[in-house]
């Protein structure tokens, strides 16, 4: 039953998201946009730069991506999903639809990033698996945050200020895995690091899960 309600509210996701075209075409023109302008601004950069403005660009595209969430969503639409489905459905249909729309713009950026500015990373595969795991991490933790933010009048600095404590780990794992991966760096050396992201996005994950059920009824 779950699983059906899950795959049913994901499929609505990605037909409203479909009808919505300017709503992904913004988020896409922001990725793109924000690249071509650093490149206008730097030309050239170091490998710590690049790592970190990579980064920063995927962090205020999550936030743009993954924002809306919740906050789109009117209280009337709400009260209707609370009739047809299961809060564990809700929640698992927006972070998986959230995780699908961060891969697809952490795989451009990375793209676009990489013609313009050019790519000195050492290990390709280590910095792929990182990108990814990653981008689970933002979408994971900023759809907790958005359903919260919309429960108190959709205040954009609530979500802001609850979000930074959970993001900022996330951050810097990836930061430290990704110059591992551009420095070409033994992955042996990177294991914990990527456990440890693991472990931070299931935990994040498993008390979304837990604890919104509890956070939709009110």
């Amino acid at each position: 039953m779950l699983i059906k309600e899950v795959t049913a509210l994901f499929k609505k996701e990605l037909i409203l998201e479909w009808r919505q075209k300017y709503a992904l075409n913004g988020i896409l023109l922001y990725v793109v946009s924000t690249v071509f302008i650093s490149y206008l601004s730097f030309k050239s950069i170091d490998e710590i730069t690049w790592n970190a403005l990579y980064w920063i660009i995927m962090l205020f595209s999550a936030v743009n991506a993954v924002a809306k969430s919740f906050i789109q969503e009117s209280s009337g639409r709400q009260l209707y999903y609370y009739t047809l489905a299961s809060p564990e459905a809700i929640i698992l249909s927006k972070m998986l639809y959230n995780t699908l729309l961060m891969l697809v713009l952490a795989t451009l950026g990375y793209t676009v990033y990489s013609l313009v500015l050019g790519n000195p990373v050492g290990d390709q595969g280590l910095f792929i698996v990182n990108m990814l795991l990653g981008a689970v991490g933002f979408s994971a933790c900023l759809t907790m945050v958005s359903a919260i933010a919309s429960k108190a009048g959709n205040n954009a600095t609530l979500m802001a200020i609850l979000s930074f404590p959970v993001i900022i780990p996330i951050l810097l794992m990836v930061i430290r895995v990704s110059k591992n991966a551009m420095d070409g760096i033994d992955r042996d050396l990177s294991m914990d690091k990527l456990l440890t992201l693991i472990a931070i996005n299931a935990i994040v994950s498993v008390v979304s899960f837990m604890l919104f059920p509890y956070l939709w009824r009110s």
